[in-house]
């Protein structure tokens, strides 16, 4: 709603509705039992990698999908060329989903998410580090200093 120059509101309706469409890929990565959660948007691909350890249930997915999605830390987005809206056969939509269900690998874009998300925490990381390291170096530098002035003074 807006407010127009008569003092009236107006409703805007939108022309295309925003759709959002998630998908977990659970598979064995040869140490741990991985999900990748894929969140396609009008935004583009967000990605979360989630690591089970042990292969999870039908119940503990359910759970997590339930009860821990919303507080899932999803990567920022990337654009996605190729999104579509799919309309169609039910059928036709169950079988590309068993088939989605059998290939056992997360998409090249949610990896790429994944690893942009990785980037920007490592690049956090390194900046917390040095901002650590240059306060350490500062406080031994006026301990140090300190201890000059100490020493000129005679005690």
């Amino acid at each position: 709603m807006t407010l127009s120059s008569q003092g009236g509101f107006v409703m805007r309706t939108l022309d295309e509705r925003a759709t959002v469409s998630t998908t977990l890929t659970v598979f064995f990565d040869g140490q741990f039992w991985v999900g990748v959660a894929e969140r396609r948007s009008a935004g583009g691909v967000e990605a979360c990698r989630i690591v089970f350890g042990a292969e999870p249930t039908n119940e503990e997915i359910y759970q997590l999908v339930l009860k821990k999605w919303a507080t899932l830390s999803f990567s920022s987005a990337v654009e996605d060329a190729t999104m579509r809206r799919k309309n169609g056969n039910p059928k036709r939509r169950q079988r590309a989903a068993a088939r989605e269900a059998a290939r056992a690998r997360p998409s090249t874009k949610a990896q790429e998410a994944l690893a942009v998300m990785r980037e920007s925490r490592k690049d956090a990381r390194h900046a917390h580090q040095a901002a650590l390291r240059q306060a350490d170096k500062q406080e031994r530098y006026e301990q140090k200093q300190a201890k000059r002035h100490r020493k000129r003074k005679g005690h």
